[in-house]
């Protein structure tokens, strides 16, 4: 169980699920638009998009969908996984990375040693 607990909090598994639901939304708010912007072109252009919605309308509708797809993926996934992510996987202290301080400390004694920065041997 801490396998699959390890798999859901550690990767990116809910960010790439809520990349595709609003990617597929943002898909239909763009393609609403683009319907709408070429009806507005002559008629010789629009023939080839007869068969779509071509109305502002339409446009606001997927915009509107989107914005409240968003609202609901936000406040009913990412929100509760954030705390539990927080939860079972605590963000580390604040402070100076082990490594950053191990080349500080390098850094110091190299340019203590001599001079020109460089240590002589």
């Amino acid at each position: 169980m801490d396998g699959f607990k390890n798999f859901l909090f550690r990767g990116n598994l809910v960010d790439l699920a809520v990349a595709v639901i609003i990617g597929t939304a943002f898909g239909a708010v763009v393609t609403t638009f683009t319907n709408w912007l070429t009806a507005l072109l002559p008629d010789s252009a629009s023939e080839v998009f007869e068969n779509t919605p071509n109305s502002f309308g339409a446009f606001l509708n997927a915009t509107l969908t989107f914005v409240i797809l968003a609202a609901v993926v936000y406040f009913l996934v990412v929100t509760p996984y954030i705390a539990a992510k927080e939860r079972f996987f605590p963000s580390p202290a604040p402070g100076t990375p082990e490594d950053i301080e191990l080349l500080r400390q390098i850094r110091d004694s190299l340019a203590g040693g001599a001079p020109g920065g460089l240590a002589k041997s």
